[in-house]
């Protein structure tokens, strides 16, 4: 599932791409608004509010979608070939004179009044890139339900809304704890951390095309750029801490990384 930051620059190409033009193409291929049709409207602009992406259109109209594990939002300029997926993957299209929008493999895509913007996200907790964004809110939220292992808290959205499964991890690693610690074993401080370093973390990548939790950038050498996570996606590597190999486990449909020497905890 695209982590904040991700769904933060996508809101910003679609922002920058149709904010203030009027569509001339509107094509939602839902069969629950397939019949809808938004030509000869402005584009208000396009916002995230955690994972959730919201385009709005003039006379109170919003386009609700979400990427979840395999959406996308592609935007292309005037005859320039779509390279998304296939046609059968295309859920929406919005076009006006100077770009095209193609949304692909969306699993939530849906129409509502702007008024009702708070019926999709009004259950988000504090969003660690929005202007809601409340650090002791987000504390209270993460440790409200103490038996509750630390990676599920952190993964629930109505706790603090950002957070996938890549800095899941990632913020597991830095706290040296497994994701299966229940939160409530946490040491304050160590929570407190976890909640700051999450907001130091997408602050860092909201602008970067490659996401790091290490340091290392694409400007860096190509071996130093495979290491620019330090649990995440590294099965079988060293741990860049103790070089112990890092371990991968399978947990409802998500893999789930950490170090067995580094992180201190339960192991599923």
């Amino acid at each position: 599932m695209p982590e904040g930051d991700t769904v933060l620059q996508t809101a910003r190409r679609l922002d920058a791409a149709l904010a203030g033009q009027v569509l001339t193409v509107s094509d939602l291929r839902v069969p629950r608004f397939a019949t809808a049709d938004l030509t000869g409207r402005r584009v208000l602009g396009a916002t995230a509010r955690g994972k959730h992406l919201l385009t709005r259109f003039q006379d109170g109209i919003t386009l609700h979608s979400h990427l979840r594990m395999e959406g996308s939002w592609r935007v292309y300029d005037p005859g320039e070939r779509w390279r998304g997926g296939p046609d059968h993957q295309i859920r929406a299209v919005l076009a006006t004179a100077e770009h095209t929008a193609v949304g692909y493999r969306l699993p939530v895509l849906e129409l509502l009044r702007t008024e009702d913007e708070e019926q999709v996200v009004g259950h988000l907790g504090p969003d660690l890139l929005g202007p809601d964004w409340d650090p002791d809110t987000a504390l209270r939220n993460l440790l409200a339900d103490p038996g509750r292992r630390v990676g599920d808290a952190l993964l629930d959205q109505r706790n603090l809304a950002g957070i996938g499964n890549v800095y899941m991890c990632e913020l597991c690693f830095m706290a040296r704890a497994t994701p299966w610690l229940p939160v409530g074993e946490l040491p304050m401080p160590i929570a407190t951390r976890l909640v700051s370093t999450a907001k130091q973390l997408l602050e860092a990548n909201r602008d970067r095309p490659m996401r790091t939790t290490t340091g290392a950038t694409a400007a860096m050498s190509r071996i130093r750029t495979r290491e620019r996570l330090f649990v995440y996606g590294r099965a079988g590597r060293p741990c860049l801490r103790c070089r112990t190999p890092i371990r991968k486990a399978d947990r409802d449909d998500r893999p789930t990384y950490w170090c067995p020497h580094c992180q201190a905890g339960p192991t599923g």
